[in-house]
């Protein structure tokens, strides 16, 4: 897999270089359908955007539901879709892979009204990241946000790197970590949005810590378009990070209800044989800054956590080359 992911990267390398040598975009030239994979019972912001005719001329075509940031950012690197969105951290590690993508919006994250838990049983004995050694954690996938999540949580608990070594880490899907805790088939479990507040109220859950309270308000995440595309494709990557941007302050700053509410109609409409029971219990963007800016740190703190980890060498990627803001108007702008 890792060999025909790197002949793939490998095989973009001359659209890139190709690309970059284009005089001028001619906007009438410009790709104006993006294709992308969404999310099952959920609504992205580029969703939201499209609904709300943020998107002008840019439209939408959905290739089916993602299973991970991971995937989804790969699969924008390698060209089966025009844009993916993934925790900052698997950023990193796909540049590192010189994968050719720059980060262009941030889009989730993590504030006081929408963040990862990680739960026991109220009876556990497990009352600290000591007590974790030799114990199991659920985690939708590894090698991104919530890998990075407990290890630093565990770090800054003062475990070697010894004994965060025997901290199992278990990938099982999100939908699933709830009876898996409370049958003792995991010792903590991973739960966010509504599986968490759905499992929060049936009561018996407790959490031993929160990623709000180790990183305070973070954008945790963005979304990337190959740079072949960003340099063929200016004025499309403008209308679409410009629109992406609105519908985020859309829903930052319109009543809760209405924001569920469309949400409803966009799953209702687009057909897809889902559930939108999993909307209601939307709260908020968690997204830090205003139209999903994205800043230095957000990035940083994950370089410099992969490079302690060992996962890239010191310097091998630098966070000026992992994002841009030159296309999002709340930026005033200004570029990286």
């Amino acid at each position: 897999m890792i060999k025909t992911r790197h002949a793939l990267l490998a095989a973009l390398m001359p659209a890139v270089l190709a690309a970059c040598g284009t005089a001028q975009a001619n906007p009438q030239q410009e790709v104006k359908v993006l294709r992308y994979q969404g999310s099952v019972g959920n609504v992205t912001f580029p969703e939201l955007a499209e609904e709300l005719g943020y998107l002008g001329d840019v439209k939408l075509k959905w290739v089916g539901n993602t299973t991970s940031g991971p995937q989804d950012i790969q699969s924008a690197a390698t060209g089966q879709t025009d844009f993916g969105g993934a925790f900052n951290g698997a950023i990193v590690k796909l540049k590192a892979a010189k994968a050719p993508i720059k980060a262009v919006i941030g889009y989730y994250g993590s504030d006081q009204a929408t963040y990862n838990g990680y739960y026991v049983k109220d009876d556990s004995p497990i009352r600290s990241a000591r007590d974790l050694i030799g114990k199991k954690i659920g985690v939708n996938t590894l090698g991104a946000h919530h890998e990075a999540v407990i290890k630093e949580y565990l770090k800054r608990e003062g475990l070697t790197p010894e004994e965060i070594k025997q901290v199992q880490l278990v990938v099982i899907p999100p939908v699933n970590t709830e009876q898996a805790l409370r049958q003792g088939q995991l010792d903590v479990g991973t739960l966010g949005g509504v599986l968490r507040d759905k499992a929060l109220e049936r009561g018996g859950l407790r959490p031993l810590f929160k990623d709000v309270d180790l990183f305070g308000p973070f954008t945790a995440g963005s979304v990337v378009l190959r740079e072949d595309f960003i340099a063929a494709n200016p004025h499309t990557v403008k209308t679409f990070v410009t629109g992406f941007a609105k519908a985020i302050e859309w829903a930052r700053t319109h009543p809760r209800e209405d924001v569920v509410a469309k949400f409803q109609q966009i799953i209702a409409k687009r057909g897809r044989n889902e559930s939108a029971d999993a909307v209601r219990f939307w709260k908020s963007t968690g997204i830090a800054a205003k139209g999903g800016v994205i800043a230095d740190q957000e990035f940083k703190t994950w370089t410099d956590w992969l490079e302690h980890e060992g996962e890239i060498k010191p310097g091998q990627v630098k966070v000026s080359d992992l994002y841009t803001n030159q296309y999002n108007p709340y930026a005033g702008g200004s570029g990286s």
